[in-house]
């Protein structure tokens, strides 16, 4: 049960660290210029889709869609706290000083970005035929391929 809230917690540090960079590099080299500003923000989610992806991809393979789906949700969770409530803190920003309008733009965006890239990495992964699923019916099915039918006699 540890190591389930340690991937939580790394996979939610990765997210938040990811805006965290972010917001360092609008700060320190965009101050000002809306457009450099929102190519960053749309790197930044794309970024955090991507991640989410590939992690979707490879929990999917070895677990069911319930255990790694609530894992990954609790992550963007806390992930979208930090990103909304302590990013902006981090450099020196009110988190609702551009007000209500901006706040939950941001949780919505994040919400977006966070559902494409898992959406994404298991549709690949059911395309594929690699999800857990699949891979419990292909052995269900080789298991009963294998053995010949039993012939009873009356």
């Amino acid at each position: 049960m540890r190591d389930r809230w340690r991937a939580v917690g790394v996979l939610a540090g990765a997210l938040f660290a990811v805006n965290v960079v972010a917001r360092v590099i609008i700060k320190l080299g965009f101050d000002g210029n809306d457009t450099a500003t929102d190519r960053v923000s749309l790197g930044m989610f794309v970024v955090i889709g991507t991640i989410l992806a590939v992690v979707v991809f490879v929990q999917g393979r070895t677990r069911p869609a319930g255990a790694w789906g609530a894992d990954i949700g609790a992550a963007v969770v806390v992930a979208l706290a930090l990103t909304v409530l302590v990013g902006p803190l981090l450099v020196g920003d009110n988190p609702v000083g551009g007000g209500a309008g901006l706040f939950f733009a941001q949780i919505w965006l994040y919400l977006l970005a966070a559902g494409a890239g898992v959406a994404i990495g298991y549709l690949v992964l059911t395309a594929l035929g690699l999800d857990h699923r699949s891979q419990q019916l292909k052995r269900y099915a080789e298991t009963k391929a294998a053995k010949p039918r039993r012939v009873v006699r009356r």
